[in-house]
């Protein structure tokens, strides 16, 4: 339904591809300064016996807490510290093994200058993200990043725009170096998001959502007659056929409407004469998403679960809509 009413802004599309860009510009720029502090900055990190803390305010200090969260997510113990509420008793949260990585654009925010001396005094390292080299923070910190940018997107030269994106982006390189380091896996971090769908993919077995209890299993010398009702009351569109202990084959309702056209004497006919052998099988300790694709490939919406001795111990099914 088209929107009424709407007061179109000029040159809005121009601007917003000013935009991307100026900020791609300012990140092409930023690999220049990308030197042997950067190198250390790493390796003090990596040496870090504790947590990094990110410490900033205002738009920095939001940035701060993305990258922490960033390096929370990919294996760096890591959190954020405002820097007003540092000076207000949020200090003693930081240890003398933890490494501070201090965010401020111009290396001059009075909350975040205040703060150096104390971390010092506590012996705990300090990397600085900031725009400026002949500021204050980069002067005292143990390491300075320079992330300097030519003007801020903003027309007025005056919104943290440019500049928190270039901090960001410094932030980003400093994890991602990191997690090469710790050979960091799609798998570890999907530890950290089991209730995503990363997660679930990785981290979801077969056995964690088969069905286990009521199967409809049947042996093979029974008949139609229980074949169907045991179809009917399994609510599963199958029956699996087993006899001591091992998979022999499934009935489905495909196999009953071929029965039915075959006009089979259903008084005389059993489960052997009618079930599909060989039906495919995947074990227990499987990846869920493995077997979604195989259900996938094959066009089919179960798999017989079985455990390492063979037996039949689940059931695995999609529905798609």
């Amino acid at each position: 339904m088209p929107v009424k009413n709407v007061t179109l802004i000029d040159n809005a599309i121009e601007t917003a591809q000013e935009v991307f860009l100026s900020y791609s510009e300012s990140l092409k720029r930023l690999v220049d300064h990308v030197d042997a502090r950067f190198e250390e900055a790493v390796q003090l990190l990596v040496n870090t016996k504790g947590r990094v803390i990110l410490i900033g305010v205002g738009k920095s200090g939001i940035i701060a807490k993305k990258i922490a969260a960033t390096f929370a997510s990919t294996g760096t113990t890591s959190f954020f510290v405002h820097a007003g509420e540092a000076y207000h008793g949020d200090l003693g949260m930081i240890h003398p093994d933890d490494t501070a990585i201090l965010l401020s654009y111009s290396g001059e925010t009075e909350e975040v200058i205040r703060l150096l001396p104390l971390l010092k005094k506590n012996g705990t390292g300090i990397i600085a993200i900031v725009g400026q080299s002949e500021s204050t923070l980069a002067k005292h910190a143990d390491v300075a990043l320079i992330a300097p940018i030519e003007r801020e997107v903003c027309p007025n030269n005056l919104a943290p725009t440019t500049s928190t994106l270039v901090s960001l982006a410094m932030g980003d390189a400093l994890a991602v170096c990191l997690m090469k380091h710790r050979g960091f896996k799609a798998i570890d971090f999907a530890k950290f998001h089991p209730g995503g769908s990363l997660g679930r993919k990785l981290l979801t077995t077969v056995e964690d959502v088969m069905r286990s209890e009521n199967l409809p299993i049947l042996s093979p010398n029974d008949t139609m007659r229980e074949v169907i009702w045991t179809m009917t009351k399994g609510r599963m569109g199958m029956a699996i056929i087993v006899e001591e202990g091992k998979l022999c084959g499934v009935v489905t309702d495909g196999d009953l409407r071929r029965a039915l056209v075959s006009q089979l004497d259903f008084s005389t006919t059993t489960a052997a004469d009618v079930m599909t052998i060989n039906p495919q099988v995947i074990q227990k300790d499987a990846m869920l998403v493995e077997a979604e694709e195989r259900m996938s490939a094959l066009k089919i919406s179960s798999l017989i679960v079985q455990d390492d001795r063979h037996h039949v111990v689940g059931v695995v099914q999609i529905f798609t809509k």
